[in-house]
């Protein structure tokens, strides 16, 4: 009986105006995660890049796992993933957003910040600067998902959420917080939204607290991927 292949994808979104730097960076987060998986092959590629995916699943065994890096089972997940896998015999992770430790790491985070800032949770404000979707509602739901399990791990912070591209909006949601909050941008990459969208509202909003850098890009991301590969084979 031979033994499960020890291989896996990491697929995210990527930038389909400027592919290059996304597909880089997630090369480089791949290693990272490769480094907490030795034995493993672990790959990585934008549906952003032109053909990149298809030339990973080329060289995969069946049964090798894909993990997806985004925040919702939307359609790129549940639609456009699928289609670009073809009739590959690969499983298919739950995105990101949905790893059940994920909210302890933005907590720990969080409680981290408020900590170096001598901030109480009962006089702060975070706010998570989420996608959305005009399309559907799932990039929606899995914010409020995530803004949900977030706040059982405080005991007073009040948490809201503002979209990029749904309401409510992110400076409509950012325009009545005090100076003693964070903004944390709930992204599994650093593309336009993060560098320019975000920003731009929250100067709209004349937001003056502090941002964090996207979620699926901190440090302990790739100990967290390696974790859900590792636990799904």
């Amino acid at each position: 009986m031979s033994e499960t292949p020890r291989e896996a994808l990491i697929v995210a979104h990527g930038q389909p105006s400027a592919p290059e730097p996304p597909e880089q960076w997630l090369q480089g987060f791949a290693a990272a995660v490769n480094r907490h998986l030795p034995n493993w092959t672990i790959r990585a590629a934008t549906l952003a890049m032109p053909h990149a995916l298809e030339r990973q699943v080329s060289e995969m065994s069946s049964g090798s796992l894909v993990f997806p890096m985004f925040m919702a089972d939307g359609f790129f997940v549940s639609k456009m993933l699928p289609d670009r896998l073809g009739n590959a015999e690969l499983q298919v992770l739950p995105p990101l957003g949905f790893h059940p430790e994920l909210p302890d790491v933005a907590a720990n985070r969080v409680k981290s910040e408020l900590a170096d800032r001598n901030w109480l949770q009962g006089e702060t404000h975070l706010l998570l600067a989420a996608h959305g979707s005009a399309k559907g509602p799932k990039a929606a739901e899995s914010a409020f998902a995530f803004q949900d399990a977030l706040s059982k791990r405080f005991e007073a912070l009040e948490i809201s959420v503002g979209f990029v591209e749904e309401e409510p909006f992110i400076a409509d949601a950012a325009r009545p917080l005090p100076e003693q909050s964070l903004c944390l941008p709930f992204f599994a990459l650093e593309g336009d939204h993060c560098r320019q969208d975000i920003p731009e509202a929250l100067e709209k909003a004349k937001y003056t607290g502090i941002t964090l850098p996207p979620l699926g890009t901190w440090p302990e991301i790739a100990k967290l991927t390696a974790d859900a590969i590792r636990d799904a084979r």
